[in-house]
């Protein structure tokens, strides 16, 4: 069945004011970005979760091979993305998920995460950065009905938490990096 990934970018970006996912990076939207890097990877299917601008975000990223699902209840917080996306995704042997606000993530990131998953045989392979535990990550499909069963704006940082001995780790200290206001972005494009 292989492993599929999950782009959320459905969110309203409201410390920012605009939408995150349309900011530039390198020439690119930072959704544009997060979906080229989850299509390079060895994911088999990628899925993007839009909500906010849902028809800019359409065009930004229509024309590649992946699905697109609509969130209509983006405002409620993220774990209602996570849910949609998991709709479109459940048969998989795994699922990647990612945000798609930090622009330093790769496929070579993603491929890492999948390969410490089928050496290590955890059902949890989370980033580390900082002191914090998170996304990207991989889940094995034992813990589908939970990230499903998170709600408003929980996200899978919560289920990370909550199985450490399930979790192993890969290393990418860029996942620090993220946009959340304009004084972000504006450090980001000058340091690059």
């Amino acid at each position: 069945m292989g492993i599929g990934a999950i782009v959320l970018a459905a969110g309203g970006s409201s410390r920012l004011g605009v939408p995150k996912q349309l900011l530039t990076f390198r020439g690119e939207t930072l959704v544009r970005r997060a979906a080229m890097a989850a299509l390079e990877s060895v994911c088999d299917r990628v899925v993007v979760v839009v909500g906010n601008q849902a028809q800019q975000m359409h065009r930004e990223i229509g024309d590649l091979p992946l699905s697109v699902v609509e969130n209509e209840n983006w405002q409620s917080g993220i774990s209602s993305s996570i849910r949609a996306g998991l709709e479109q995704i459940s048969s998989q042997d795994g699922v990647v998920i990612r945000l798609c606000d930090q622009p330093f993530m790769t496929a070579a990131v993603l491929n890492e995460l999948i390969d410490t998953h089928r050496k290590t045989y955890r059902a949890i392979v989370a980033s580390t950065y900082g002191t914090t535990r998170g996304v990207p990550a991989f889940f094995a499909p034992e813990l589908f009905n939970e990230l499903a069963s998170l709600t408003k704006d929980e996200g899978a940082r919560r289920i990370i938490a909550s199985h450490p001995e399930k979790v192993a780790t890969v290393e990418f200290p860029q996942g620090a990096i993220d946009v959340d206001t304009p004084e972000d972005h504006k450090r980001l494009v000058k340091d690059t």
